[in-house]
């Protein structure tokens, strides 16, 4: 195997988005053995050229979405912080950097997370309608913008709102697991970038990059076309880019 020259995420070839939701990418590092984190968190997972890879496809995102379980375990933010990544967005005319999204069902998030407390990138929360209204209170009350989507169609609904009102052409989903299957699940992954770290987890309790419950029956599988295969002798890594497989019906 010879040094890697890593993939080069800057400038990705797109799709346009849809009328009714942007075009969507899935980003996620995982190890050897099918796990997303080590005890509770994903960090350890990924080297630094991971972390570099991470901040250049977020580069191309307009809305950068996490699910309330990751902002609860880990934190959540958008920043790019690398001077050439926030030119070629510039250049691009695109926010610098994306805005940051959470998705909760519980309105129970961590207020002292940076998404709540850094003035650095804009963020907005998205509340299912069944959420207590003293909940929704206190999450006001820290000045990012709350929106109130349906708890029967929770994801479409949220998308509908980044493509209509935040004019939102590219949506990053970082994860966790639960909100990734709920993405894959309706078929809505147009692009899916995995880096597989040379690491074995080993526990039967830590979860895995697609958490579904109950599984999907084998009609349901989704099938994924490879676009790049990239191996990092360096550090062991490999990186990998899924595009959404295209069927005529």
């Amino acid at each position: 195997m010879s040094e890697c020259i890593k993939p080069d995420y800057t400038q990705l070839r797109l799709a346009p988005p849809k009328t009714d939701r942007p075009t969507i990418l899935v980003n996620m590092v995982m190890s050897a053995d099918g796990k997303t984190v080590i005890g509770q968190t994903e960090r350890g997972l990924g080297s630094p050229t991971d972390q570099r890879l991470m901040r250049e496809i977020r580069a191309n995102a307009d809305v950068i979405l996490n699910g309330a379980n990751t902002l609860r375990a880990s934190g959540t933010s958008s920043s790019i912080d690398h001077k050439e990544l926030k030119k070629l967005r510039d250049a691009q005319g695109k926010n610098s950097p994306p805005i940051s999204a959470v998705l909760s069902r519980s309105g129970n998030l961590p207020l002292h997370r940076a998404f709540f407390q850094s003035s650095e990138f804009k963020a907005i929360v998205y509340l299912a309608d069944t959420v207590r209204m003293d909940r929704k209170n206190i999450l006001q009350a820290t000045g990012r913008k709350i929106h109130i989507v349906p708890s029967d169609n929770t994801i479409l609904a949220t998308i509908h709102h980044m493509r209509s009102e935040l004019k939102a052409n590219v949506l990053l989903v970082e994860g966790g697991p639960t909100i990734n299957n709920e993405f894959f699940k309706r078929d809505l992954v147009d692009h899916y970038f995995l880096t597989l770290a040379p690491i074995i987890v080993g526990s039967h309790e830590t979860i895995s990059g697609i958490e579904t419950r109950p599984s999907w029956a084998p009609n349901q599988v989704r099938r994924l076309t490879l676009v790049a295969a990239q191996p990092n002798a360096k550090t062991g890594e490999v990186y990998l880019h899924y595009q959404r497989l295209e069927t005529t019906k």
